[in-house]
């Protein structure tokens, strides 16, 4: 299959449902808006939407069927994004390719911007079509993923692990929570909404929980390898920062081994699955071996 064509089809479609469902930059207070669309729009590869997406057509399922989930994942990982690049957390002057929410509007229109658009998130969760059983299920594993045990708990112990020697255990703990859980989430919602048996929602949960792991690990690997032009941001930024991360711990060749481990992993898991879930498995090599 031609991969950056699927890319391009869905990414066309989610930005399309987003705006449509978001308030528009002109609205009153203008600035909120503008500094919202100003991150939500700056290009992302809009992969946790497109995971939803597909992994609801690996399900037997349609996407139309699960665009407002799909648009409620990017609207929670921007929102992490500019919370991220804070100057109380990681300080950051770019983020896809150009210089982040606070640098454009300030420090308090992105703490807003960010909190506008989790709220957000849920608002179009809710209006979701479909069973409403699918609806709430995917709205629990969202808020599961995106909280304290989830994505922000794994930020958490990163910013207390910065310039520290910690224990693997901790380190993968990171990894799994700050990035992982939200895309395994993305995956599992998708099958749910999809209509996914209990051997395929397996199948898919296992794909899913590698994918995510691999996925951050690829960052740890591209912020020693990239260049700031592929990436859209500044590289060698975690070294700095003395973040814990795997080419730290266990070096580079062996980062890039377990990457490619994982992406086995992956594969054998949705190995049962039809061609529908090709999109998947093109995604999750995309994962292991992108550029930026």
């Amino acid at each position: 299959m031609d991969l950056n064509k699927y890319f391009s089809e869905k990414t066309e479609l989610i930005n399309r449902t987003l705006k449509e469902l978001l308030p528009g930059e002109e609205e009153y207070p203008q600035t909120l808006h503008r500094a919202m669309h100003y991150s939500l729009f700056a290009g992302g590869k809009r992969i946790r939407p497109i995971l939803v997406l597909a992994s609801a057509e690996a399900a037997g399922g349609e996407a139309s069927g699960a665009l407002n989930i799909a648009c409620a994942f990017e609207c929670i990982h921007t929102y992490s994004l500019i919370h991220d690049d804070l100057p109380a957390i990681d300080n950051d002057d770019l983020r896809r390719g150009r210089p982040t929410c606070h640098k454009a509007f300030g420090e308090a229109a992105a703490i807003l911007a960010g909190d506008a658009l989790l709220t957000a998130a849920f608002d179009m969760a809710a209006r979701s079509g479909g069973k409403r059983s699918a609806v709430t299920r995917c709205v629990i594993e969202m808020a599961k993923a995106a909280g304290s045990t989830g994505m922000i708990g794994g930020q958490m112990i990163d910013i207390e692990s910065e310039g520290r020697e910690i224990l693997f255990p901790v380190l993968e703990y990171i990894h799994i929570h700050k990035t992982g859980e939200l895309l395994l989430a993305a995956v599992k919602c998708g099958a749910v909404l999809g209509g996914a048996k209990k051997k395929e929602l397996d199948s898919l949960t296992r794909f899913g929980k590698s994918i995510g792991l691999a996925f951050q690990i690829a960052d740890d690997i591209l912020d020693v390898e990239g260049s700031p032009l592929e990436m859209g941001k500044n590289a060698g930024s975690d070294e700095k920062k003395g973040k814990a991360t795997y080419p730290a711990a266990i070096g580079l060749d062996e980062s890039k081994k377990r990457a490619s481990e994982l992406l086995e992993i992956a594969l054998h898991s949705i190995s049962g699955l039809d061609g529908k879930a090709d999109p998947l498995r093109e995604i999750a090599r995309y994962i292991v071996e992108r550029k930026r």
